[in-house]
């Protein structure tokens, strides 16, 4: 919390589990302890641990306690058990003993022959304190009163303490500082005026006397102004005293309490030797005095002192937790009720998505006609789709450089008469933050990593482990500067080749090894150099394919992968479709089959569906041929169509069943 802030109450949850106690145990589910988490009040369900040994004799068993619930007495729970025993209201127990020692616990309840363990524990649970409720009620004084909080309230509550016991620390230690530096700075002029000052003490008649004469004179400063030219600006003067005091332009005018220090002073300080112990003295008090300036003038260095005291704490007291926790029928989630199948996800150009179940598009039989993955309305199409499991979770990269999750199972199942719901609904995006990537994550391998470009042509690679822990708010993948937003997301293994393309008709080519894993919070390095008023447009992680170029006037081509060399990262790149008066700027880049079938988009919202078999296959420097036909519009960008059916749904699938593959879209 102290690192974030904006940390929900089910973040903390995540790391909070449940209470431990001091005398282990077992906390029997968490919907009692998640609601005092939240709330302030729950019910904390706690059993005893026992395991179950066979007797040597008569093929008996018996029941071993080993630790019991928190604040549960030993003798009152064996008396107990003693008492049920008797009146008949338990059955099937022969003997019941205390055999702890100094190594442990050890309750030993034997059962007659014939008895079933778990019966009897069963009935242990019900009638005695095997398993009891300790009750939460997180009540604590806020600000002079009475407040119920919850666990986020609460651990904001200590860290303000912290912060104020910090502070108020650090204020009274820069007192005692600046009051020592004080009493050194006169002891250094006692000693720079040695013979005077010790004349003048003889010559007084009471210890008063002397010391209204040593504050009636202005004394030669002595070592005093390199003391105070080596403190530079760090302040040393005690907070209220009186500007008459210290160094004057005349010499050196003592305070009453430096006169006390000197007529205080052992005859040992007067060697010279002495002279070197303060002045080195003095000079560790400038660091020290330095260092409490700083906590006290900047938050963050007070966050970090706060920090080491709870590092110091962990270090000291900090161990292995000692309750566990089991799980119990109240704690089943939604997730634990869904069946686990594999689903098709469609996410349509306009932004709806659904999933449906793989079954439902492998009941044809092999050479059917295939069926419809969803209602598409003329304006739009099926732009994505993948075969992921209902438990899989997926990451939704938004073009304000946020990530979001969103469960496979929560996504509406609707048959394919429906267009699902626009994704933009079941997540948290603020106001003009659209979805620029969906990557679906089975699972959180360490050798995976996230391979994010940005519009001005910045590349970051983050490992996939740094998106796990979850936010419902969602967290930043990378940090974009201003006027920047997220062009597209890959997931990689981290040895591909990379191409960027920009709109001036370039593209790069690079190793993905030459970007360096970072984390979240980080902006990336350069993919490509673009020319004022240029952007990219387009990551593409290279594999099997051509790559197809079109331009804002309709015209565009396909071009070989092997025409396009491997180069540095950060450089301008290559031509791969000439940006003439004829062809405009490129408007869109990707790497398609002969197979596929392509969409392409213009400004007046007209679509056209061409197969890439009928395009072109040309070199790099070419302008292309002629994509689509415009009345006075623009091609605004070209996507692959998705077709499914049941073979496309095999081949689909075929890439999700090793643990952990993830399917391009």
């Amino acid at each position: 919390l102290l690192k974030d802030p904006e940390l929900t109450i089910d973040d903390l949850i995540e790391i909070v589990p449940a209470p431990d106690f001091p005398t282990a145990g077992i906390i029997y589910g968490t919907v009692g302890v998640k609601e005092g988490y939240r709330t302030g009040r729950g019910r904390v369900v706690m059993r005893g641990r026992t395991h179950i040994e066979d007797l040597e004799r008569g093929g008996r068993q018996a029941l071993i306690v080993d630790e019991l619930p928190y604040q549960v007495n030993k003798k009152t729970f064996v008396e107990k058990i003693a008492e049920l025993v008797n009146e008949k209201k338990i059955e099937g127990i022969s003997d019941l003993r205390d055999e702890s020692d100094k190594s442990g616990m050890r309750v030993v309840i034997e059962l007659k022959r014939g008895e079933v363990p778990e019966v009897i524990l069963n009935n242990l649970y019900k009638q005695t304190q095997l398993q009891d409720t300790f009750g939460m009620n997180m009540v604590a004084l806020l600000d002079g009163q009475p407040r119920l909080l919850n666990l986020k309230q609460m651990l904001e509550a200590f860290l303000r303490h912290r912060r104020e016991v910090i502070t108020r620390r650090t204020i009274y230690e820069l007192r005692k500082a600046r009051e020592r530096a004080h009493l050194l700075e006169g002891l250094a002029v006692a000693l720079a005026n040695i013979d005077e000052v010790i004349a003048l003490i003889k010559a007084s008649p009471s210890p008063q006397e002397a010391r209204v004469a040593l504050l009636a004179r202005v004394w030669p400063a002595g070592a005093v102004p390199a003391m105070l030219e080596r403190a530079g600006a760090v302040d040393t003067r005690p907070a209220g005293l009186v500007s008459e005091f210290g160094l004057q332009a005349q010499g050196y005018r003592l305070s009453e309490a430096q006169a006390q220090a000197i007529l205080e002073m052992r005859l040992n300080r007067l060697t010279g030797l002495e002279q070197d112990k303060i002045i080195a003295e003095y000079q560790q008090l400038l660091a020290v005095i330095a260092d409490l300036c700083d906590i006290l003038a900047r938050p963050e260095r007070l966050t970090q002192e706060v920090r080491a005291g709870l590092l110091e704490i962990l270090e000291q007291f900090g161990d292995e937790r000692r309750t566990t926790i089991e799980a119990n029928q109240l704690d089943v989630t939604d997730k634990d009720l869904i069946e686990p199948q594999d689903m098709v996800v469609t996410l349509s150009h306009s932004g709806y998505a659904k999933a449906q179940p793989v079954s439902d598009y492998r009941a044809q039989g092999r050479g059917g006609v295939g069926r419809a993955a969803a209602a598409i309305k003329d304006e739009d199409f099926i732009e994505k789709l993948f075969v992921a499991h209902s438990h899989d979770t997926l990451l939704c990269f938004s073009t304000r450089g946020q990530v979001y999750w969103l469960d496979v199972y929560k996504l509406p199942q609707a048959g394919s008469n429906s267009r699902g719901k626009p994704i933009v609904n079941l997540l948290a995006l603020q106001d003009g933050e659209k979805i620029s990537a969906v990557l679906p994550i089975k699972a959180y391998a360490e050798d995976q990593f996230v391979l994010m470009a940005t519009r001005h042509g910045t590349v970051k690679k983050t490992s996939l482990t740094s998106f796990s822990n979850r936010r419902t708010s969602g967290i930043i993948a990378v940090d974009l500067r201003e006027d920047d937003s997220l062009v597209d997301v890959a997931l990689t293994d981290g040895q591909r080749d990379i191409m960027l393309l920009s709109s001036g008709g370039k593209a790069i080519r690079f190793s993905e090894t030459e970007v360096s894993d970072t984390g979240r919070n980080s902006t990336g390095v350069r993919g490509i150099r673009l020319p004022e008023g240029e952007q990219l447009i387009a990551l593409i992680v290279v594999d099997q394919g051509l790559v197809l170029t079109a331009s804002e006037n309709g015209y565009g081509k396909l071009t070989e992968l092997e025409e396009f060399p491997v180069h540095g990262r950060g450089g301008q790149g290559v031509i791969a479709l000439q940006t003439s008066g004829r062809n405009g700027p490129l408007v869109s880049a990707l790497q398609v089959g002969l197979e596929h079938e392509l969409m392409l988009i213009s400004s007046n919202g007209t679509l056209v569906r061409t197969p890439v078999n009928t395009i072109s296959v040309l070199g790099r420097n070419t302008q292309g041929v002629r994509l689509i036909k415009l009345q006075g519009e623009r091609l605004v960008g070209v996507v692959r169509v998705e077709q499914l059916n049941e073979e496309t749904v095999a081949e689909v699938a075929a890439t999700v069943s090793v643990e952990g593959q993830v399917p391009s879209a």
